[in-house]
C-alpha cells in the first residue's frame, strides 16, 4: 500500500511540473504611465510601459481601458481596444521574462489601464 501512496504521489508531481506549476497572476505585471511632454493635436502625449515581472512568458494579456481614445495613432500589434472595455496587449503574443511593452496615447485626462487577465507559461 505504501509504494502505491509513494508513486501516486510521484505521479501527481510530476504531472504539476510538466503543466508548469506558476505562481504569476495579475499581481507580477506593472503598468506605468508617465507624460511625454509632448502634444498631439492639442491633446498630451502618455508613455505607457508594461512589464512582465513574472520568471515566466506571459501572454493573452488584456487590460481593461473603459473608453479609450486618442489623438495619435497607436499600433494595433502593440495595443488594441478589442471591445467591452478591454484592450488587447502584444496582440496576445508571449512577454519574455522581465521584458517590456511600450507604447504612447494622446488623450486628457489620461486613462486608467489596469490588467484584467493574462495566462503564464511556466
Amino acid at each position: 500500500m505504501a509504494t502505491i501512496v509513494k508513486l501516486s504521489i510521484t505521479v501527481l508531481l510530476l504531472t504539476l511540473l510538466s503543466k508548469g506549476v506558476c505562481g504569476c497572476d495579475l499581481n507580477n505585471i506593472t503598468i506605468g504611465t508617465i507624460r511625454s511632454g509632448n502634444e498631439i493635436k492639442g491633446q498630451p502625449e502618455w508613455n505607457v510601459i508594461v512589464v512582465n515581472n513574472c520568471d515566466c512568458p506571459m501572454q493573452n494579456m488584456f487590460l481593461s481601458c473603459n473608453g479609450f481614445q486618442t489623438t495619435e495613432p497607436v499600433d494595433p500589434s502593440i495595443f488594441k481596444p478589442v471591445g467591452d472595455n478591454q484592450c488587447s496587449i502584444n496582440n496576445g503574443g508571449s512577454i519574455k521574462p522581465k521584458d517590456t511593452v511600450k507604447f504612447s496615447y494622446a488623450w486628457d485626462p489620461p486613462f486608467f489601464l489596469r490588467p484584467t487577465s493574462v495566462t503564464a507559461s511556466c
